[in-house]
């Protein structure tokens, strides 16, 4: 794995604050890639557990560790801008602790940037769901950006949208660096989107896709991780964070009167009024259905999926209250936020 820095094709970043739970999965798919040389970094951020002992039990994998960030800098930027410092490689891979990376996939990575000719290529990781939050609650926000920012348009260097997922991006090291790199971004929440905007506005080709069979990953393992990390994004990935809380919200309760009321008279045995009240409700969840399937995630996430809208609905609000606030804390850090806009750029976690 480990080559001297003249042969090394790849560099792959980590960063991992507090990871001990996913890290060692993490790098024992990517120790085993093949048919490609690179090396890998791990920067530990300020890690209170054992996630430095588990990346130091890798042979060949290089630790090192943050400074603390400076007032301004977003925690995960420093790390990135850490681990870049120095290299040499043709490409940087900036991937997370939580991925899982399938055998070959960072070889057919680099193959596809190449043959595509961009300078930034981005995966969306399959999402690994086990809770019951986690079907109920995922499914919405992906099929929500999926419909928001559709590919095609960022992959289009004459449209605007822009999208990126900062658990795998590869970038040309050398337009990296002329174009600064992490330390532009260093002082923005969503630094994926930020960094693909800089590449796309100086007229360097991205590419997004969903990563299926490629890369995956469980973002979030208990409820107040997922309740802290969708704070602190949702109301900086949709342009109208409200109303399209409000929109869930009257999709949720459409279909739920439909459904009730309309079973409620079929019990009674009235089947001219169970038609006209259950027909509209079936046919709002098959529309909800169709849209969530884009999101690519199983069907038993799917139908649960339904059942979340309210939370959904909750931290759309949330999201956007403690946005307008400036209020944001993400892994025992404080940060302030900006108020939320309409640009047109995105985090999309699927395709």
């Amino acid at each position: 794995m480990e080559t001297t820095h003249a042969e090394v094709t790849v560099h792959v970043i980590i960063p991992a604050r507090n990871e001990e739970d996913c890290i060692g999965r993490c790098l024992e798919s990517l120790a085993a890639q093949r048919g490609i040389a690179f090396q890998i970094t791990v920067v530990d951020d300020g890690s209170t557990d054992d996630t430095r002992s588990i990346a130091e039990s890798f042979p060949g994998v290089r630790v090192l560790a943050a400074d603390e960030p400076k007032p301004g800098v977003m925690g995960k930027c420093n790390a990135l801008i850490t681990g870049a410092a120095g290299s040499t490689a043709k490409w940087l891979l900036f991937t997370d602790a939580d991925t899982v990376h399938y055998p070959g996939s960072l070889g057919a990575a680099v193959k596809e940037a190449e043959e595509r000719r961009v300078d930034l290529l981005s995966y969306s990781p399959e999402q690994e769901v086990k809770s019951w939050w986690e079907l109920a609650v995922m499914p919405l926000v992906f099929a929500d950006l999926v419909r928001t920012y559709p590919p095609e348009k960022v992959n289009d260097p004459a449209h605007s949208a822009v999208a990126a997922n900062g658990q795998y991006i590869l970038v040309l090291r050398e337009v990296y660096e002329q174009l600064g790199g992490h330390k532009t971004v260093a002082s923005k929440i969503l630094e994926d989107i930020e960094l693909a905007k800089i590449f796309k506005e100086s007229h360097h080709k991205i590419w997004f896709r969903q990563g299926k069979g490629l890369v995956r990953t469980r973002m979030y393992r208990t409820f107040h991780a997922m309740w802290e990390g969708w704070t602190k994004n949702l109301a900086l990935l949709f342009p109208q964070p409200l109303f399209l809380a409000a929109r869930r919200g009257l999709e949720f309760l459409a279909i739920s009167v439909f459904l009730i009321t309309g079973t409620i008279v079929l019990l009674q045995k009235d089947l001219r009024g169970t038609f006209a009240l259950l027909a509209p409700g079936i046919a709002l969840y098959l529309h909800f259905l169709r849209r969530i399937q884009k999101a690519h995630f199983p069907w038993k996430a799917n139908l649960m999926s339904f059942l979340g809208l309210p939370l959904f609905m909750s931290l759309l609000i949330r999201s956007y209250l403690h946005t307008v606030r400036g209020e944001l804390t993400w892994k025992g850090r404080k940060y302030v936020q900006s108020a939320p806009g309409a640009a047109p750029a995105s985090s999309i976690e699927t395709e």
